[in-house]
């Protein structure tokens, strides 16, 4: 089967990096997510710890107002003139890119990288969802919160996670025509999840081999 890149935007709770844990495991693709950061700090020689504490977060700077028509990455600007946070989009974007340009099949979590890699050939973007509920569930019993704190936790993060892709893409995050696939893991599951991505993945081949 050929290689792709998947990338999965997912909601707090809802188990998008254990969908691609899976789906790693069940395609042979290498999953990235927070090795990103690992990788972002090597390439651009910043702190590993400094590089944590902004991730997927949106910096706090004037160039909001830049990011409101398009990419902040596209606008050529100097990594050296940049907010640490804008420093480590603009390099994990370029990770990301050369993660797909290899050809090598990779699975992706966050970061805007069904942005970043739009219009790329052999890339498949994924939503994952779950029911509210469910996700409280989730947060509680991942963090030990009670739930209240875990309905707070979780309305914070996705906030968070729609201001990072909205100031770095200009776009709004969740949207469903900037995606492929939108699945639900309250419905299915994270096996099922990432075997419907898989199974997906299987048409799209098939559907090659017909034309």
């Amino acid at each position: 089967m050929t290689n792709y890149t998947v990338t999965i935007a997912r909601q707090y709770g809802s188990g998008g990096r254990e969908v691609g844990i899976r789906l790693s495991e069940l395609t042979g693709w290498k999953f990235y997510d927070k090795d990103l950061i690992t990788m972002a700090a090597q390439k651009s020689g910043l702190s590993t710890e400094a590089l944590k504490s902004v991730d997927e977060k949106a910096a706090n700077s004037l160039l909001y107002t830049l990011a409101l028509g398009s990419s902040i990455y596209n606008h050529g600007v100097e990594h050296v003139n940049l907010p640490i946070n804008d420093r480590l989009f603009v390099v994990q974007s370029e990770i990301i890119k050369d993660l797909a340009a290899s050809g090598e099949g990779a699975i992706i979590v966050g970061r805007c990288a069904d942005y970043v890699l739009a219009g790329r050939e052999n890339l498949v973007r994924v939503y994952i969802t779950a029911d509210f509920d469910t996700r409280v569930a989730t947060v509680m019993r991942r963090h030990e919160l009670s739930e209240g704190a875990a309905k707070d936790l979780i309305v914070k993060t996705d906030k968070r996670r729609a201001n990072y892709y909205s100031y770095y893409t200009g776009e709004k995050w969740g949207r469903p025509d900037k995606y492929d696939l939108m699945v639900s893991t309250d419905r299915v599951g994270i096996d099922g999840a990432a075997e419907v991505i898989a199974d997906y993945i299987g048409v799209i081949e098939k559907k090659k081999e017909e034309k």
